[in-house]
């Protein structure tokens, strides 16, 4: 009897507990109905860090709010941001356009569309100790890399290591998901593929003397959009001022993260408390000049260097399918 007690309690306290969630969703929707505002859904890639300042700057500082935007920014589920902007789980997205091309190269493609540019240019490439003297991409030959063991990973290693005429089947290949380049660096690993704006800065935060090998300085096909934010295409049809609201605000957080990145890093740092605030503020000042760089508008994505990559991709065999020129893309929504 006492059990069965015990079971009815645990079973009547989770009706309480459910009823009370639904009773709070049910009010939060009231009131974000009343005050005029769209609840919009952001899942990231990864943790947040200073490709995201933007979005934090443009939560922290009332930009969403203006434009009747109530925006909830989410972590990523195991299988990638991708998956669950394309099933509709949140309405945008921050993915790579490396990460879309299988979902592009499909008979059915993944139902999300790219409509911003988080980054001008792809800042990823190979980091090194300096000690290690890998200061062309042939001298990785002979040394160990830390590799995600994925197809078109490795076929950029192969192609930037043999174009400098080094043999790419003379790397030692380490299979690692390096979370902590600066340690990783410090054991058997020699080489580890980065984003500079945020594991470089980290290396230099550190104090260590390293060689960084941009990928875009070893062919034009390379300077591929990384990262880029993506949207569901069915509420992107059905809501295209939202969405052209939406990265209005995150534009001017984009904007100002630009203007003021002491500022900017501050904001972050105190929406992410994990983080280093010392490399928040120098990888920050790195990416003020990296946002928009060359272009006059924040976001915009130039077809031809999008197209060029998805198409030494299907010429590389890393797609089955060739991505038809100018799709998975958009800039229809950026703000004039």
């Amino acid at each position: 009897m006492k059990r069965k007690l015990n079971v009815i309690i645990a079973v009547v306290m989770m009706l309480a507990i459910a009823l009370t969630a639904c009773t709070s969703q049910s009010e939060e929707a009231k009131n974000d109905e009343k005050n005029g505002q769209e609840k919009i859904r952001i899942v990231l890639d990864w943790t947040p860090n200073t490709n995201h300042t933007g979005i934090y700057v443009a939560q922290e500082k009332g930009y969403f709010a203006e434009q009747g935007i109530d925006v909830e920014i989410i972590q990523p589920p195991e299988d990638g941001a991708e998956m669950l902007v394309g099933g509709g789980g949140a309405e945008f997205g921050i993915s790579f356009q490396d990460y879309l091309a299988p979902y592009f190269a499909s008979e059915n493609p993944l139902p999300v569309t790219a409509v911003a540019a988080l980054i001008q240019h792809n800042t990823s490439g190979i980091i090194s100790l300096k000690e290690k003297e890998i200061d062309t991409p042939a001298k990785m030959e002979g040394h160990s890399y830390a590799t995600w063991n994925l197809p078109t990973e490795q076929a950029i290693i192969k192609k930037v290591v043999e174009d400098d005429g080094g043999k790419f089947e003379d790397i030692e290949m380490i299979p690692s998901t390096v979370t902590d380049v600066v340690t990783a660096l410090q054991t058997n690993v020699d080489s580890v593929w980065i984003y500079y704006a945020w594991d470089g800065i980290a290396t230099k935060v550190k104090g260590l003397e390293t060689n960084f090998l941009k990928f875009a300085d070893y062919g034009k096909e390379l300077d591929f959009y990384s990262p880029v934010i993506i949207v569901n295409n069915d509420f992107a049809k059905n809501n295209p001022e939202t969405v052209k609201k939406t990265l209005k605000a995150v534009q001017k957080g984009y904007e100002f993260a630009i203007e003021n990145p002491d500022a900017a890093a501050e904001i972050l740092s105190d929406a992410a408390l994990e983080l280093d605030p010392e490399i928040v503020k120098e990888s920050q000042s790195w990416l003020k000049d990296q946002y928009k760089a060359e272009v006059g508008k924040w976001g915009h994505i130039d077809q031809a260097r999008w197209d060029e990559f998805y198409q030494w991709l299907f010429e590389s065999g890393l797609v089955d399918i060739e991505i038809p020129e100018g799709s998975g893309f958009t800039n229809e929504y950026l703000p004039e």
